[in-house]
């Protein structure tokens, strides 16, 4: 196994949890700015029509995505800056 690969295993697991929370509160503020809300329907919430809970969803799923992909190419990047080879 590859050094880089093993370095990046701590690293990336502590930028997932960092990617995870800055995608929650991209959300929030992406979805309190189209929803004029504060708070996103949840799956369960009576209140909300199908259409509202599954755009909420979607878009969910579409930041955290998004945030993912762009932590976990950063923290590649600065593995391969600081051992010289591509972690993956």
């Amino acid at each position: 196994m590859k050094v880089s690969k093993v370095l990046y295993k701590p690293v990336g697991a502590g930028v997932g949890a960092l990617g995870g929370l800055l995608a929650s509160a991209a959300f929030a503020q992406i979805w309190k700015r189209l929803g004029h809300e504060d708070k996103a329907p949840g799956p369960t919430d009576e209140d909300r029509g199908w259409g509202e809970v599954l755009i909420a969803a979607a878009l969910q799923g579409a930041v955290f995505a998004v945030v993912k992909a762009a932590v976990d190419r950063g923290g590649a990047t600065a593995t391969r800056r600081l051992t010289g080879s591509w972690p993956g």
